[in-house]
């Protein structure tokens, strides 16, 4: 396929699993026992999309609690942290960070290593933004840690989990970013969001430009339970920061825009030379399959704004960021990957690439 497909990263869990994964938090399965179930995830996730002909795959975050708190193993945290409201009504709440050090206690290369071992193709190792984490840390501060200590750490600890899937032969990793639209939600005038690219870009820092060239940002408006937290923050006022991300790709919500024009557009004068775009093809949290010639005019319209050179295509946002996500199936999933995959070859295909 001439035009490169990718998926996020997350696929809904089984029922199996879900149940399981709450057996062992209440002490009633042991951690053998729901690793061994969680390798068997892993595996399936990977055989099928392999089945599917996708040239990329990922471990479908089987075994990660979330996207977003997989390295939180082992810290001093209460729960009643950041709360992050949803269209719908629910919210998700983060851990507070209670004392010092902050470090991982999980990196994404073990999951990374985990998906290998099945995977016949190139692996991608999604990876949660230092901006995201950032959060964890009290408004009050910590004694004897202030937050400046806090972030050198942070930073620290980014760059390691990122390198420990580049090092393990990650074909991508890939940063998600999907609180830059929420905090332009959260604070309009733009200063939180420039301050979480500014932490991300200390981050970046510390690779060099075939390191990063390895290195995509995704970002979305959130997707859980059929739900988002900021699509009603308009584009024009992410995209023209977000590409100051010094990344070599970007990932980009866009199936379930309103008007993916505009969205093209303002993605066509940002963007910077030798970035490549990823655009959404397929909606995540819409319950109708998309067709093969749905998706293959999305992507054709994409490429009338973006060419073919830099184009790529994947899917709005991961299909269960967090683990006990019930609102989308295993196979609504696979069939939105099954139609990005054939669009994008059929767009390839009229597009003579």
């Amino acid at each position: 396929m001439s035009i490169p497909t990718e998926p996020i990263g997350s696929i809904p869990r089984s029922a199996e699993l879900q149940a399981a994964a709450a057996g062992h938090a209440a002490g009633r399965i042991s951690s053998e026992a729901l690793q061994d179930l969680h390798d068997a995830a892993v595996r399936d996730t990977v055989k099928r999309l392999e089945e599917l002909g996708s040239p990329v795959v990922t471990d479908g975050e089987q075994s990660k609690p979330s996207f977003a708190t997989y390295p939180l193993a082992g810290l001093a945290l209460d729960p009643d942290g950041a709360v992050i409201p949803f269209a719908d009504g629910h919210t998700r709440q983060l851990p507070r960070l209670t004392a010092a050090p902050f470090r991982y206690g999980v990196r994404s290369g073990s999951y990374l290593t985990a998906a290998q071992r099945h995977a016949t193709v190139p692996v991608k190792q999604a990876v949660i933004a230092a901006s995201a984490l950032s959060l964890l840390y009290p408004q009050d501060g910590i004694d004897g840690y202030d937050r400046d200590s806090f972030l050198a750490d942070l930073v620290d600890e980014a760059e390691a989990d990122i390198r420990s899937a580049l090092d393990g032969g990650a074909h991508r990793v890939q940063i998600d970013f999907t609180e830059g639209r929420l905090a332009l939600k959260l604070d309009p005038s733009g200063g939180v969001l420039d301050s979480f690219i500014d932490l991300n870009n200390r981050v970046l820092a510390r690779f060099d430009d075939a390191e990063r060239a390895r290195i995509g940002v995704h970002t979305c408006p959130g997707g859980d339970q059929d739900s988002t937290h900021s699509a009603d923050v308009d584009y024009a006022l992410l995209l023209p920061r977000l590409f100051a991300l010094d990344a070599g790709a970007f990932f980009l919500q866009l199936a379930s825009e309103a008007d993916p024009d505009r969205v093209l557009r303002i993605v066509g004068e940002h963007a910077r030379d030798g970035q490549q775009i990823f655009v959404g093809v397929t909606d995540p949290i819409h319950p109708v399959v998309e067709t093969a010639q749905q998706v293959r005019d999305r992507v054709l319209r994409a490429a009338e704004h973006l060419g073919t050179e830099r184009l790529g295509t994947t899917d709005d946002c991961g299909f269960a960021p967090f683990g006990d996500d019930t609102s989308t199936s295993r196979e609504t999933a696979f069939a939105k990957v099954r139609a990005r995959l054939e669009g994008t070859a059929l767009a390839a295909a009229a597009l003579g690439v």
